[in-house]
This record gives C-alpha cells, sequence and structure tokens, in this order.
C-alpha cells in the first residue's frame, strides 16, 4: 500500500452482484426476474447504472424465511 493510500473500509454486510446470486440459488435470470414481478425476490437495491445488488443479510434472511422443518 502506498503512502497516500487510504485503506477501504471492509464492508460487513458484502453486496453481491445478480450473476454471484443466481449461481447460488442455482436459478437462470428469467426465474429471478419473474420472482421480482411477482414480489417474491430478495430485497435488492438498484445501482444508477440499472445493475442489481442484494445484501448477503437479505439474501440469508430471505433464504431463512423459506426453509421448512422437516415433517
Amino acid at each position: 500500500m502506498s503512502k497516500n493510500s487510504i485503506p477501504r473500509p471492509r464492508t460487513p454486510d458484502p453486496l453481491l452482484t445478480l450473476p454471484e446470486v443466481l449461481a447460488e440459488l442455482k436459478v437462470p435470470r428469467s426465474t429471478f426476474d419473474d420472482w421480482r414481478k411477482k414480489g417474491l425476490a430478495p430485497r435488492h437495491c438498484k445501482l444508477p447504472n440499472g445493475q442489481l445488488r442484494i445484501r448477503r443479510a437479505d439474501l440469508d434472511s430471505w433464504l431463512a424465511d423459506r426453509t421448512e422443518e422437516a415433517a
């Protein structure tokens, strides 16, 4: 690190890209877009360039809400 570099703080709750989320969920983009239209997708934010980001905590919470106990 150079003398004039300012260390960037680590984000405790990283923003995931949509491709990262799709890979983790193992679903195609069309499924995610369908969930968004139906209001079923995890919370996400839209950047000024139009790209979506999902906070790790929001994805984990969304998954936990959909976890069912074995009968």
